[in-house]
């Protein structure tokens, strides 16, 4: 989902290839500011410890392009550096995206992230599940081995409506224009639009968390 367009050529090569740092590396140049990432102008509180720097992805599970970003997302999160503090955050640029705000918000408190995410990706965009609404959402999640009184108990509890809307709240605070999109340290933002890719986009946000770590 774009609000900034991006290019279809840089979709179907996240599809197709994991991102690697060396060959990346070799490849780009040194990211600039204003052209590959965005400063904030008022940082964002982060929920990182001391000693660690907060990367988010902001994404919609209807998104075509966060679908074919996933896979990639997933091995770079398995090889990122160690002092990267990484959270996923569902977005809402109108209502009709709270239900899969609140979906993800409830697969976090059952701990089923890491099953499900890609699952959920894929009922939507290689099943063609239509998972917009509360009733069809828990649904599938039955489907799944979850108990659907359970899954609507927590879609509908206070801390899973918090924690949707504070990610409305921090979509916002990043001034998020498309998705996929990265926040860096609370300070940073880039997308497959302003990188070029979402391949590049990894390759910034490693670079702007190693300058947060030289102390910029």
């Amino acid at each position: 989902m774009k609000r900034r367009a991006f290019s279809s050529a840089s979709a179907a090569l996240i599809a197709a290839t994991a991102w690697t740092a060396t060959g990346v590396q070799a490849q780009m140049k040194k990211p600039e500011e204003g052209t590959d990432f965005l400063a904030l102008p008022k940082p964002v509180q982060v929920e990182a410890q001391k000693g660690k720097v907060e990367v988010i992805e902001f994404f919609w599970y209807n998104c075509p392009h966060c679908n074919s970003f996933e896979p990639a997302l997933e091995a770079w999160i398995k090889r990122m550096p160690k002092d990267l503090f990484f959270k996923r955050v569902p977005v809402a640029f109108d209502d009709s995206f709270v239900p899969q705000q609140r979906l993800y918000y409830v697969l976090e408190a059952l701990n089923k992230v890491d099953e499900l995410q890609l699952k959920v990706f894929n009922a939507i965009h290689t099943d063609k599940k239509d998972l917009k609404t509360q009733d069809k959402i828990a649904d599938w999640a039955a489907t799944q081995g979850i108990n659907k009184a359970q899954f609507l108990d927590l879609y509908n509890s206070f801390s899973v409506s918090t924690k949707a809307r504070k990610a409305s709240q921090l979509q916002d605070a990043y001034k998020v224009s498309g998705v996929p999109a990265l926040g860096i340290a609370g300070r940073f933002y880039t997308d497959g639009g302003l990188a070029g890719s979402m391949e590049k986009a990894l390759f910034v946000t490693e670079y702007l968390a190693a300058e947060v770590r030289r102390g910029r």
